[in-house]
């Protein structure tokens, strides 16, 4: 199976500031940069569409023309619990170091930590190899990108953010 990550495009949020599951607003170039992933998925057809429930997802879903997809929490950010919209050098929680260190491991206060991520992403990938479809599309996340990438052999899940593709993406694996 083909399946087609898209990433949302860019935030208006300050750089360096926690948002996982937060629902932010979109930059007010999102009509520029949707158009972007829109024609990079032209020309695909899919046999299921999928979209995190965050709204920067939902609205470049229906932009690139896919309004009645299914909404799919899986596929959402990681949780970063009480560190939501904190930027990360004014977080003053002592697990932040723990955190730092430990990042697969170790839960955001009141969150996940990426293994809790990447579990539950995998979860819906094993469940979607188990369909007879030829080409999905996600619409989500670059926290879910890095997943997909640890979970086809792309990287390392200890260097997975090393690599989170730029908003706007599209990213082809093979499931």
């Amino acid at each position: 199976m083909k399946l087609y990550i898209a990433r949302h495009t860019s935030v208006d949020v300050p750089h360096g500031t926690c948002y996982g599951q937060t629902d932010v607003a979109l930059r007010d170039t999102f009509p520029e940069e949707a158009e972007a992933v829109k024609q990079k998925l032209e020309g695909l057809s899919f046999d299921k569409v999928f979209t995190s429930p965050l709204s920067r997802c939902t609205e470049l879903a229906a932009f690139c023309g896919y309004e009645n997809v299914v909404r799919e929490k899986r596929i959402m950010e990681i949780n970063f619990g009480e560190w939501e919209m904190k930027p990360f050098e004014s977080i003053t929680d002592p697990r932040i170091h723990e955190w730092f260190n430990d990042f697969i491991h170790v839960r955001t206060t009141g969150g996940e930590s990426f293994m809790d991520l990447y579990n539950r992403v995998t979860d819906f990938l094993n469940e979607l190899k188990q369909e007879p479809y030829d080409n999905v599309l996600l619409f989500a996340h670059g926290g879910i990108l890095v997943c997909t990438q640890v979970y086809t052999g792309m990287t390392e899940m200890s260097k997975a953010f090393e690599s989170v593709p730029p908003y706007g993406s599209v990213v082809e694996f093979d499931i």
